[in-house]
């Protein structure tokens, strides 16, 4: 006649022993085997803690309407110059000329930020003068709000030279943002929103561009005109201004931060538990082994039976 299993139920089998013997220790030892390891493997594999972590953010950047323009002409010392600084335009008499800027910043996608910025710069001109090369620096106030409550004035630069005389510079590209060092996850961050220039200033210096580059980019965060297209036109009419035309797009961008304590002990918690499920299951089985044959002496309560709910 066949044989089969009709009922089976577990049983607990305790071990007792004093404070002070071998089980005791070989207890501490493999609870120290089973919980340590799974720690350092997790920190030794280079990804236990979160050190920077990515998430992407559409940037509220705002041009402020500050601009100084250079505009370098045939001739070797002469050039032309204009800001929105008075300090600098003081400082630029004999070389000041007020052109006629327009600008105007869309939001094409209605999501209440900016998109893009179109500037136009009309720059009256003799008809001797020719102009052989630009420098125009813009600024933005530009902020970002998902995480920390990050601001700063930052800038973006268009420069281009051209051995022929031109009528018209057009430039297309997208203001970026570089990092150099990782944003806070929280809080109110104003490392970096110093002015890029310091109009209030008399000095020459302050309004030089390469003393302006060289103190911008000693900050750890700052913004780029990327990907630009410049465009030069030749054959300027009789009477016709200089024209500077840009197309500046604020992109969204994929910014990198400092993890917070709560999304580091969630990823880390992970790995963890990861790991220490092996352990527990391989110590567990070693434990059993060693105090079912009795390896070191214990005291065995008789097996009972667990109650099933």
């Amino acid at each position: 006649m066949a044989v089969y299993e009709v009922y089976n139920h577990p049983e607990v089998r305790r071990y007792r022993t004093n404070v002070c013997s071998r089980a005791t220790y070989v207890q501490l030892i493999t609870t120290l085997l089973t919980f340590l390891p799974p720690l350092f493997i997790g920190y030794g594999s280079q990804g236990f803690w979160q050190k920077s972590d990515t998430y992407q953010e559409q940037p509220d950047v705002h041009f402020k309407h500050q601009v100084l323009m250079v505009l370098e002409t045939a001739q070797e010392s002469s050039y032309i110059a204009w800001s929105t600084y008075q300090n600098f335009n003081r400082m630029q008499q004999a070389h000041l000329r007020v052109p006629i800027v327009k600008s105007r910043e869309e939001d094409s996608n209605r999501d209440g930020l900016y998109d893009t910025l179109y500037l136009t710069v009309q720059v009256p001109l003799l008809d001797t003068e020719h102009i052989h090369g630009v420098k125009l620096l813009l600024i933005f106030d530009y902020k970002l709000n998902i995480l920390s409550s990050f601001q700063m004035e930052s800038m973006a630069y268009i420069q281009h030279d051209s051995p022929r005389s031109g009528a018209e510079l057009k430039v297309i590209g997208d203001l970026r943002l570089v990092q150099k060092d990782l944003l806070l996850h929280r809080g109110v961050d104003n490392r970096f929103n110093s002015p890029v220039i310091d109009d209030t200033s008399i000095y020459a210096d302050a309004y030089d561009l390469a003393n302006i580059f060289s103190s911008y980019s000693s900050r750890n965060v700052t913004t780029v005109l990327d990907s630009s297209y410049p465009v030069w036109t030749t054959g300027r009419g009789t009477g016709q201004p200089f024209v500077i035309t840009a197309t500046i797009r604020y992109p969204r961008e994929t910014l990198f931060y400092i993890p917070g304590f709560w999304q580091l002990i969630k990823w880390a918690w992970v790995q963890y538990v990861a790991i220490l499920i092996i352990f527990v299951a391989a110590f567990d089985r070693i434990k059993t082994f060693i105090f079912q044959n009795q390896l070191v002496p214990t005291i065995v309560d008789r097996p009972f039976k667990l109650n099933r709910s």
